[in-house]
């Protein structure tokens, strides 16, 4: 089998101490059964403490409930108390994998990092360019998706990736040209046939919607959606007139066509998710500020909430903010 990563994935390290943002602060954290069980029978003050802090979520289960914003077991030093004490094998699966993805397709695996967490953030914002590495390791299963559609996404999502690596183009006209990639791919997994990709036609097609751009109704979309923290309904209100478009958001739509694009394959919906990673990257120009703080503060908002996403991905064809000549506006507008 085949395991596909990006050449960031094994630099990462935790910062432990130093992180400006720890993945046991805002989230209550989800226990998964195995490792509720040993919680349970453990017989010292730490398993009477962890026991105390547990609690059933009717959605996620057995979780540990936060303390003054922070998991109880949370130490000065950045570290993990649970783990200091037990090891890293006594860890709940959340904690022992955040903010390592794994998207197991059966016949092969990707493996990614989450952008909610600060130091994968500076990774993915900062790499000189995507290099996907592939190793070949034994196993794997019959593939687990419909092989005709993945033969088409694959090589789509390829094609996608380089739209965006072409650093020729600004990173905005790069997305006007991934959103119109999205819907002629879209069009081939519907069953029909695309047309010409014409980058200088379609760029110049887009150029209509650039007369004016209010980003106000996209962020109020995203203010009705679940908020996590202050900061972030705070940030929602205070956005930039023009967007600020910078080389790592180009990084960021990447970043999102690896996580999101092949997804398309279980419910042949590719255009709802282009959609979703137009609006992450429209969402971090307008707010502006730290582009790693920004992302990573939308990612731990929205990503890291799957009603959030999926909020997104219906709202693509139903929202008046995520129209296409919405999002067209937002993305060609200098304020000029």
């Amino acid at each position: 089998m085949q395991v596909f990563k990006p050449s960031y994935y094994t630099d990462f390290r935790c910062t432990a101490a130093h992180c400006p943002d720890p993945c046991c602060k805002d989230w209550d954290i989800e226990v998964d059964a195995k490792t509720a069980s040993l919680y349970r029978g453990l017989d010292t003050p730490l398993g009477e403490r962890i026991r105390k802090a547990l609690y059933e979520d009717p959605e996620y289960g057995t979780s540990i409930r936060l303390q003054n914003g922070r998991c109880p077991f949370w130490q000065k030093d950045g570290l993990c108390g649970i783990q200091t004490e037990l090891g890293e094998d006594a860890l709940c699966h959340v904690c022992k994998t955040f903010p390592r993805l794994q998207h197991d397709f059966g016949s092969f695996l990707e493996l990614g990092l989450e952008l909610s967490c600060p130091e994968a953030a500076r990774l993915i914002l900062t790499a000189d360019h995507l290099n996907l590495e592939a190793e070949e390791v034994p196993g794997g299963k019959a593939p687990q998706y419909h092989e005709e559609l993945m033969e088409i996404l694959l090589p789509a999502r390829k094609q996608a990736l380089a739209i965006l690596s072409d650093t020729a183009r600004p990173v905005s006209d790069a997305l006007v040209l991934l959103l119109y990639y999205g819907y002629q791919t879209q069009t081939v997994l519907d069953g029909g046939d695309a047309p010409a990709f014409n980058p200088e036609e379609i760029l110049q097609a887009a150029k209509q919607f650039a007369v004016s751009a209010d980003p106000a109704p996209l962020l109020s979309f995203l203010g009705e959606l679940e908020v996590l923290t202050p900061q972030w309904r705070e940030r929602l209100s205070s956005p930039l007139s023009i967007p600020k478009w910078s080389e790592g958001i180009r990084n960021l739509a990447q970043y999102g066509v690896l996580r999101y694009w092949l997804q398309a394959v279980s419910d042949y919906d590719l255009v709802s998710r282009v959609k979703l990673v137009i609006v992450f990257c429209l969402t971090v120009a307008y707010l502006g500020g730290d582009l790693i703080s920004t992302a990573q503060l939308f990612s731990k908002e929205i990503e890291n909430d799957s009603d959030n996403v999926d909020a997104i991905l219906d709202g693509a064809y139903t929202a008046p903010a995520l129209t296409d000549d919405k999002l067209l506006a937002l993305l060609q507008y200098t304020g000029q």
